[in-house]
């Protein structure tokens, strides 16, 4: 919207205001206001978008102040809401017990354009939207732009179900800010609904935008309108998926969830409870946008993948995505007989486009499970410490990660005390052909040592420099020592250990057939092995 444009909506709304209220009025500072507050007995208020309540004049607002605002615009629908026509602007009202006005909001409405630059793209996949985000942060600004954006750019035919007004405006002619989409008014909120199921029954339109999806029959309508192969561009309440998910009224609009008994196991190959929450459907929307602020936005592509990880407890990453940039699908050059690039290709592609800014450090409990490093090793784990093995993977920034399903496993870690007696993860393990490594403790210095060997990382790798406690030096003391007796050494006597260490000595030299004993007092006491004639004798 122009500049020009926007005056003179601006004063068509402060010709409704009294003149009290309306000489106080500073045009220039009207760029950031959200509305003016007016309640019987206080002072009018105008509140700016970063928070700033400014007041105008001294004088407490009285019942004809109230009066004059309301004779001047059209009468309040059921949800006390109305507008004035041509504009964009919402006035709501509140009222005492006995129904009479006593307080007024009148929200500025304004054409913003710019703010779907950064997921242009989406919007042109021809896929349903659905977008999550607190009140004011932009949300209808954006089904606006995207409804003209459709219309216009696209060519399509585009129906916006307009509850109160809202996207529209008021009045019987749509603002040109939808730019040719048609509008389809709803009276009554309750009837939002039925005016859905009416636009595609009798208007046959290719995409369908609703505003505050906010009930169960409004949920239930827009996924009669997704089977019905429309494309849905809507909002809904909650500020992010994961609420969403919660929402038991609402969580049909990305599946639904139901309460599953796992068999043992599959619970065990999980590592979960036997009862789980699963997903009952397929979305109604295939993708899900979280506007963090009017600035940023979180997107995530596929809306089935994200729930499922989510209720699995699985990380999960949204693309983040900033208004001030401009984001493009990538585009494979034209060449014949030339390999498709890869999944990850592109993804990394994407990745060096879009850099989250160093200020957002989103600790999302959900972020985006991708392989960002092509040889990236996932691990599944039984019977095996999580929390160590994350730590080490941590310390030694090893390019690995934990998964909870051996169907995506390249590695197994087992505990040799759970693994026996034929546990099915080990046949498992073997149907996929997956390499099995054993630990017999859950310490650190053990599960560092397997995982090194699973990885098959130098002893020399500059991610190891700095990180050898005693019990790995001293693990390395002792598997030199194994190397030296098998080769015909004498007993050999290795440095003093406390008693932690020295057990996990004892159980590397047992697992190469030898024997060993602890001596000495104290501070001092340490490991034997047995070698040379000792050796010998015992092999006799």
């Amino acid at each position: 919207m122009s500049n020009l444009q926007f005056q003179n909506d601006l004063n068509k709304l402060l010709e409704i205001l009294p003149d009290k209220v309306r000489q106080y009025v500073d045009y220039d500072r009207m760029d950031d206001v959200i509305e003016i507050v007016l309640d019987i007995g206080r002072t009018p208020e105008i509140r700016h978008a970063d928070g700033k309540i400014e007041y105008l004049g001294n004088d407490t607002v009285n019942s004809e102040d109230i009066d004059y605002i309301t004779c001047r615009i059209q009468e309040f629908t059921s949800d006390n809401r109305s507008g004035i026509p041509g504009t964009l602007h919402r006035i709501s009202a509140i009222r005492n017990r006995q129904g009479k006005v006593i307080g007024l909001t009148c929200r500025i409405g304004r054409v913003v354009t710019g703010t779907i630059a950064c997921i242009k793209d989406i919007c042109m996949m021809n896929k349903s939207i659905l977008f999550l985000g607190r009140p004011g942060v932009g949300k209808t600004t954006k089904l606006r732009e995207i409804s003209r954006l459709v219309a216009d750019e696209l060519g399509k035919r585009v129906v916006v179900v307009d509850t109160s007004n809202e996207i529209a405006g008021d009045g019987d002619t749509p603002h040109p800010a939808i730019g040719h989409a048609r509008r389809m008014q709803v009276t009554q909120p309750q009837y939002q609904k039925d005016i859905m199921i009416e636009a595609v029954e009798n208007h046959t339109p290719e995409v369908i935008v609703v505003d505050e999806i906010g009930t169960e029959e409004e949920a239930q309508a827009a996924r009669t309108i997704a089977e019905r192969g429309v494309m849905l561009i809507a909002t809904a309440h909650g500020n992010s998926l994961e609420s969403l998910i919660k929402n038991p009224t609402l969580s049909d609009l990305v599946g639904g969830i139901q309460s599953v008994t796992l068999g043992d196991d599959e619970a065990r190959r999980r590592a979960s409870q036997k009862t789980v929450l699963e997903r009952e459907k397929q979305p109604t929307f295939d993708i899900v946008i979280e506007i963090l602020d009017r600035n940023t936005l979180a997107v995530y592509k596929d809306t089935a993948e994200a729930v499922d990880y989510i209720l699995r407890g699985w990380p999960i990453r949204p693309e983040i995505r900033k208004v001030d940039k401009t984001y493009e699908t990538p585009q494979e050059p034209k060449q014949e007989h030339k390999a498709e690039p890869s999944i990850t290709e592109q993804i990394n592609k994407l990745e060096q486009k879009i850099q989250p800014s160093d200020s957002l450090k989103f600790n999302f409990s959900r972020q985006k499970y991708v392989d960002e490093v092509k040889d990236l090793k996932k691990i599944y784990l039984y019977a095996v410490s999580r929390s160590i093995v994350e730590k080490v993977i941590e310390r030694l920034d090893l390019k690995a990660e934990i998964t909870r399903n051996i169907d995506d496993a390249d590695i197994v870690i087992a505990h040799k005390n759970f693994a026996k007696g034929g546990a099915k993860i080990l046949s498992t393990a073997n149907d996929y052909r997956l390499q099995i490594f054993f630990i017999k403790t859950n310490s650190m210095a053990q599960i560092q040592k397997v995982l090194k060997d699973a990885l098959q990382v130098s002893e020399t790798s500059e991610t190891l420099q700095g990180y050898y406690d005693d019990a790995e030096r001293a693990l390395d003391e002792a598997k030199a020592a194994i190397n030296k007796i098998l080769a015909g050494a004498e007993n050999i006597e290795l440095q003093p250990q406390n008693q932690q260490i020295r057990k996990l000595q004892h159980e590397l030299v047992e697992q190469h057939n030898l024997t060993s004993k602890s001596v000495g007092e104290g501070s001092q006491r340490h490991l034997k092995i047995v070698g040379g004639k000792d050796f010998e004798e015992k092999l006799g």
